[in-house]
């Protein structure tokens, strides 16, 4: 019997969760995701320093020498990581737009477009990118608009039901709910320290979604995130893409456990009983508001990632 990770490839598009390119060739996924956590580990590894040393090197042509413009060498990082990357993936690359941005819709938009333009000054096509965007009210209707231009976008850290739908309406390319945060929060609330795979609250989250988006033909793909063990991985078998880190990426390729699919396009009707929604602003507000682990986790995640930015931002300042 093939190894689990090879039976989880026949079902989902598997997608590697790191910023590392020897786990990325060492795994062969079809894409790749980054963030700034991920960019602030692999950026302060020996192996990568020339091409943090080219990026500083870079910006410091168009920079002033007291006042050098960091902002600038955030964005180099991110696609310089990218491009490499893409060396590597068959397919795309997810890239972040800084958390700091979240709430705020224009600058969100600026921020994406010249990511794009960095990318297409270095040859990559726009189709072979992802701009990952929290999902916010502002970066869902951001995304809205960068789909229009054909900026194809990633909405990031989405917990809610309401999130999800919002995104669905906004036709963006892709969504990435975040499955062991929503398990962190259950955890801490009730106490319980063991759920099943069926049982997991953020498996079952991803599955609502699942379903839901089949029933009424949703394009938006969704992409499982943030996962704590390999029962979750196994339990979304099926979901259009699954992000894996390299360590359950390892544990999955030494498994020989059997991986049936659990979520089918064909099955989403019978297993989803609720009927189509839309939300205007307010009611998106509203229908999130009323999800506490989905507020609670949002606003944790943005100020984690924030942090990042800045921690990142830190070292290559001392870099100048």
């Amino acid at each position: 019997m093939a190894h689990s990770l090879d039976q989880l490839k026949q079902h989902s598009l598997i997608v590697a969760d790191t910023g590392d390119f020897a786990d990325i060739q060492q795994f062969q996924p079809r894409d790749a995701t980054t963030n700034p956590s991920l960019l602030l580990k692999a950026a302060s590894m020996e192996e990568y320093s020339e091409i943090v040393d080219k990026v500083i090197a870079d910006t410091r042509q168009e920079s002033s020498k007291i006042n050098p413009n960091v902002g600038l060498a955030m964005d180099r990082l991110s696609v310089a990581f990218g491009c490499e990357i893409l060396k590597i993936v068959s397919h795309r690359v997810s890239t972040e737009v800084d958390a700091r941005l979240s709430f705020d819709r224009v600058s969100s938009i600026e921020k994406a477009r010249t990511l794009i333009s960095m990318y297409e000054n270095e040859g990559i096509d726009r189709e072979r990118i992802l701009i990952k965007l929290a999902s916010t009210w502002e970066g869902i209707t951001a995304a809205r608009e960068l789909e229009k231009e054909g900026i194809h976008c990633n909405l990031t850290l989405l917990f809610s039901f309401a999130q999800a739908v919002a995104c669905a309406e906004a036709e963006v390319q892709l969504i990435s709910p975040f499955v062991g945060r929503i398990l962190d929060w259950f955890k801490a609330d009730t106490g319980k320290s063991d759920y099943s795979p069926h049982e997991d609250p953020g498996v079952q989250s991803v599955t609502r979604i699942f379903n839901y988006y089949k029933k009424y033909s949703y394009r938006t793909e969704i992409m499982g995130a943030s996962f704590r063990n390999i029962g979750e991985i196994t339990e979304l078998a099926g979901c259009d893409l699954l992000t894996i880190s390299p360590n359950l990426l390892e544990e999955l390729q030494n498994s020989s456990l059997e991986v049936p699919c659990k979520l089918r396009s064909e099955n989403a009707a019978s297993s989803c009983d609720e009927e189509r929604i839309s939300l205007n602003e307010n009611a998106f507000r509203w229908m999130h508001n009323e999800d506490q682990m989905a507020t609670e986790k949002l606003s944790d995640g943005i100020r984690r990632f924030a942090a990042d930015c800045m921690k990142l931002e830190a070292a290559l300042r001392m870099k100048f």
